[in-house]
This record gives structure tokens, C-alpha cells and sequence, in this order.
């Protein structure tokens, strides 16, 4: 029987509701840029790396990226992000309730994002004063990884920093370049779509939040992987 090695969690529009952080971010940006930017193109900067984002942005905006400054506007846009940050965060439906329950269970656990450690970090303060303990004992930042999301690499150094096996972990995400990676990296994924719809695939299980979710399903998760692998 398989049992439940560890929970790896991703932090943006999982766990935190920062997404509407990075909405402004952008949308002023687009202002500073000369445009606006479209509903349409925000979802698919879900999960993905900043220098992702810009190039989406610029094609947006009818840019030539070879014209412009993509350094400057990620700071311009991190240091935004950060300003906001810092004011405080929110939880997302659930997620608080599940990270506590995991903690109190003694499960492993991990934060796997794509945000690099110096926003994270501003995260992980004000989740661990208000849980009031480490909420982490793995923390894997988009610029510590070779590859980002939806590459596996993230979090197979979880797994590996953690020392589990990654058929053994559940991963906790929102956006398909999360999911993505999860599954290539061999772990049950559960699914809680913000601003993306996720598709129907093999060792994803998907809920509209994490509410209600608990560890005896973070635990029936990995049964059925291995289940299905067997």
C-alpha cells in the first residue's frame, strides 16, 4: 500500500491569493508600455516565469520584444509586486485549513513556485506568523531551478531535497504549467483552477477549492496513482 510521502504545494492562486497581485502588476505595466492588457491573454500567464509573462505581453500589445527593455520591466514589475506583497496576503478558500491539517499530520511538506525567493519569501513570513510554526520544510524558488514549470525539475528537487520518492507526494496546483509538472515528475496532482479551466488527465484529480479537502484524500490520492501505475 501506498502511503503518503509528502504534499508539495505550489504558493501563487494555491495557496495565496496573489494572483490579483501580479492582474495590477501587469495591467499597470501595460499602461507604462502605451496599452492595455487584454482579458484574454492574462490566463496564460498563469504558472509561467516572469520573462514568460513579458513576451506574452508585448505580443499582446503589438510590441517588438527585440525593442524592448524586458530587464527593466521585470524589475519594474517584481519591485511592484513586492510593494504589495508586503502589505499583507490572503489565503485561498481552503488552503490554510489543508496546510495546517498536513503540518498537524507530520507530512512532509514543500512550497514549489515558480515566484523567485525574494517575493516568495515575503509570502512564506506572513503564512508562517499566521500559522505561527515553519509552514515549510522544502522551499524551491523559480530562480533557484534549472527549469521552470511546466518542466518536472522543480519539483523533483523537492522530492529529492525532502528525500521521497515523488510516486509517493501530492502536488497542490492551480495553473497547468503546474499540473504539467507535477505529473511528469511522477506525483498525484490535485487540481484547484483560479483564472485557468484544467483538462481531464491521467493522475489529476481536480476540486473547485480546497475546501474541505483533507489528508485522508491527500492519502487516496497517492493510493490511486499507484493503483493505475500498477
Amino acid at each position: 500500500m501506498s502511503e503518503l510521502a509528502a504534499v508539495l504545494f505550489d504558493m501563487d492562486g494555491t495557496l495565496v491569493e496573489t494572483e490579483d497581485y501580479w492582474d495590477v502588476g501587469l495591467e499597470e505595466l501595460a499602461v507604462r508600455l502605451g496599452g492595455q492588457l487584454s482579458a484574454a491573454v492574462r490566463p496564460a500567464m498563469t504558472g509561467v516565469s516572469v520573462p514568460v509573462s513579458l513576451q506574452l505581453l508585448y505580443a499582446d500589445l503589438g510590441l517588438d520584444p527585440a525593442r524592448q527593455d524586458a530587464d527593466g520591466d521585470d524589475r519594474w514589475l517584481q519591485g511592484r509586486v513586492v510593494e504589495m506583497l508586503t502589505a499583507g496576503v490572503s489565503w485561498r478558500p481552503g488552503a490554510r485549513d489543508l496546510l495546517s491539517a498536513v503540518l498537524v499530520a507530520d507530512v512532509p511538506t514543500a512550497l514549489v513556485t515558480t515566484t523567485h525567493r525574494r517575493l516568495a519569501s515575503i509570502v512564506v513570513r506572513h503564512l508562517a506568523a499566521d500559522l505561527g510554526t515553519a509552514p515549510f520544510a522544502v522551499e524551491v524558488f523559480g530562480d533557484e531551478v534549472p527549469a521552470v514549470k511546466p518542466d518536472p525539475s522543480p519539483y523533483l528537487q523537492a522530492a529529492a531535497a525532502l528525500d521521497v520518492d515523488p510516486t509517493g507526494c501530492v502536488v497542490v496546483e492551480d495553473s497547468l504549467a503546474g499540473v504539467t509538472a507535477g505529473l511528469a515528475a511522477g506525483c498525484a496532482v490535485l487540481g484547484v483552477p483560479a483564472l485557468q479551466e484544467l483538462p481531464v488527465l491521467p493522475g489529476l484529480t481536480v476540486r473547485p477549492t480546497l475546501a474541505g479537502v483533507g489528508v485522508a484524500e491527500l492519502q487516496d490520492l497517492v493510493r490511486a496513482r499507484a493503483s493505475v501505475a500498477g
